[in-house]
């Protein structure tokens, strides 16, 4: 769809969607009310805009235990068609409630991505995101049957290595060290990964470093595509070109803030997403979210036509705010210690796998331990690896480099065998750079 088409269906679908939400959700009936909003004057982008900005702490306020009833419910109980919630890992689980339009639409979103991945009928795919509360593995599953592949729903890259064997799939949905540790357990049984059938890879649920991908490119010979998705139901993700992540703009309208939520940021500059849902005119939609701060960040890429002739704008991998961590007047992201970790000289040695702890040093600053496995403990060159991990750290981030420089930020190292780190003891996905100051 050219651009002028998508802007046009884009603001006759927030005029419809702005309009369900006030007719439909007691929380935007008094939240238009109480700013003196009237949503027949909401018809534009710009109008949008206007609106106030809800956060994930806006939902939990309007559910219980806080709440007697559920304000962003937008459909009669009868026509929801499943309930969801968020993983709760920044407080209270949020509740979503998802009609089959809502379903239609999600499953929409990712079957465009897989399709643009060169995913289709004949594929095999092995799910290894969850199935359960999480919208991920179902949503993925649906839109799967759109496009005619078959689903190996595993729910875990856990699975028994006779799925990879005996049913030959040729893609496999995971994160970066579901993927790793899955190499290792095939190497481990004489299967080299790169004979093993696997035509794709495809990565969600976090933000990684280009370093990590490139690693697990070369380890499988095959491409690995980023997509982006959650259950507020953003769902972008890269096209064979992988020049970034596209948006879906006919069903998710995205702006980007500065941090402060005050202002946008002009294309190219890093910012927080907030997003609206875009209902097509007559769909209904258990519970519409605008203006929504999703806690998470990215920059645009372009919003010229991607060179696989898609015309939807592209982002870069977002990330999630509290992926990073203050050290005085520097800010440390994780997947700045990702990039030294998974360099290729560090990864002769290491099997990927790190965790980093900052800890307060009184008046001296800040010390940062980082975890790492070796494959062979004893022998790893130790010295090296810090070298070339905090050579990464401080050549690209200047801020961090001067606290180093001043004695206020300092790195130590520690080394163990495959399997030692804290992280394998906590259950579903660890945090690997936790702030213990």
């Amino acid at each position: 769809m050219s651009r002028g088409d998508l802007d046009a269906l884009s603001e006759e679908r927030i005029r419809y969607t702005v309009r369900y939400a006030e007719e439909h959700s007691n929380f935007y009936r008094h939240w238009f009310a109480s700013h003196g909003i009237a949503a027949r004057d909401i018809r534009t982008h710009e109008d949008l805009l206007e609106l106030p900005i809800l956060s994930g702490q806006t939902i939990r306020a309007h559910q219980p235990p806080v709440s007697p009833e559920f304000g962003f419910l937008s459909a009669p109980l009868e026509e929801i068609f499943t309930i969801h919630e968020t993983s709760g890992t920044t407080g209270v689980p949020k509740a979503f409630f998802l009609t089959w339009d809502d379903w239609s639409r999600y499953a929409e979103k990712y079957a465009r991505t897989f399709a643009s991945q060169g995913l289709g009928h004949g594929d095999r795919l092995v799910v290894c995101t969850s199935y359960g509360m999480n919208v991920g593995g179902n949503t993925m599953t649906v839109a799967a049957h759109r496009l005619h592949m078959t689903i190996i729903p595993a729910g875990k890259c856990t699975f028994p290595l006779r799925v990879i064997t005996s049913y030959r799939p040729t893609a496999i949905v995971g994160s970066v060290f579901k993927l790793l540790r899955l190499a290792d357990r095939l190497e481990a049984e004489g299967i080299d990964p790169r004979k093993s059938g696997l035509r794709r890879l495809i990565v969600g649920g976090e933000s990684f470093a280009e370093e990590a991908r490139t690693y697990l490119a070369e380890r499988y010979d095959c491409p690995v595509y980023n997509t982006y998705g959650s259950t507020e139901g953003t769902m972008c993700g890269e096209c064979q070109v992988q020049d970034g992540l596209h948006v879906p703009e006919d069903l998710v309208h995205l702006d980007l803030y500065d941090p402060g939520l005050q202002a946008f940021v002009p294309d190219g500059q890093p910012g927080r997403i907030v997003l609206s849902h875009l209902l097509p005119v007559g769909e209904r939609s258990g519970m519409v979210l605008l203006n929504y701060d999703s806690e998470d960040t990215t920059a645009i890429v372009s919003r010229d036509t991607c060179a696989c002739g898609r015309t939807h704008l592209r982002i870069r991998p977002p990330g999630r705010e509290t992926d990073g961590v203050a050290i005085g007047e520097a800010r440390l992201e994780r997947i700045e210690i990702e990039r030294g970790v998974f360099s290729p000289e560090n990864m002769t040695e290491l099997n990927g796998e790190y965790e980093a702890f900052l800890y307060g040093e009184g008046d001296r600053g800040a010390v940062l331990r980082i975890g790492l496995e070796c494959r062979r403990a004893p022998a790893c060159d130790r010295e090296g690896i810090g070298e070339r991990i905090l050579g990464t750290l401080l050549a690209h981030n200047r801020p961090l480099a001067a606290a180093h420089a001043g004695g206020e930020f300092r790195v130590i190292f520690s080394f163990t065998n495959p399997g030692g780190l804290e992280l394998h003891a906590v259950k579903g996905r660890p945090k690997r750079l936790v702030d213990r100051r």
